[in-house]
């Protein structure tokens, strides 16, 4: 086990490498080798945030709702082939790494894997 290795997201020390991805046994976060020390966001050596069909995103994109999904909290629902135009990556903790303004909806952050990039 490589010692000086921790996870980014909760900095436990008992990280551990399995092929090309690195897990943390205690949150079940998964990274890989070259997002390791990456924690500052620099445009050289962040993470790429893929939608549902693998496609590359970035800030600004405009991307399809590709089923229908619930609002927490309300009786409202984003329908499957929704457009959200102008997209910001964000690096969500719970996973919800896309924040958007949804018409008819506003303001809230979605997952890369319910979109696909129009």
């Amino acid at each position: 086990m490589d010692s000086d290795v921790k996870c980014p997201k909760c900095s436990s020390t008992y990280a551990y490498q399995d092929g090309a991805l690195w897990i943390c046994p205690e949150c079940g976060h998964e990274w890989s080798q070259q997002t390791e020390g990456a924690q500052g966001g620099g445009a050289d050596g962040t993470a790429e945030i893929r939608d549902a069909n693998g496609n590359v995103l970035a800030d600004g994109d405009t991307v399809t709702v590709i089923k229908d999904l619930k609002v927490k909290g309300s009786s409202l629902v984003v329908k499957g082939g929704t457009k959200v135009k102008g997209i910001r990556l964000t690096d969500g903790g719970d996973g919800h790494d896309i924040a958007c303004k949804i018409p008819g909806i506003g303001a809230m952050n979605l997952k890369s894997e319910f979109v696909k990039k129009s």
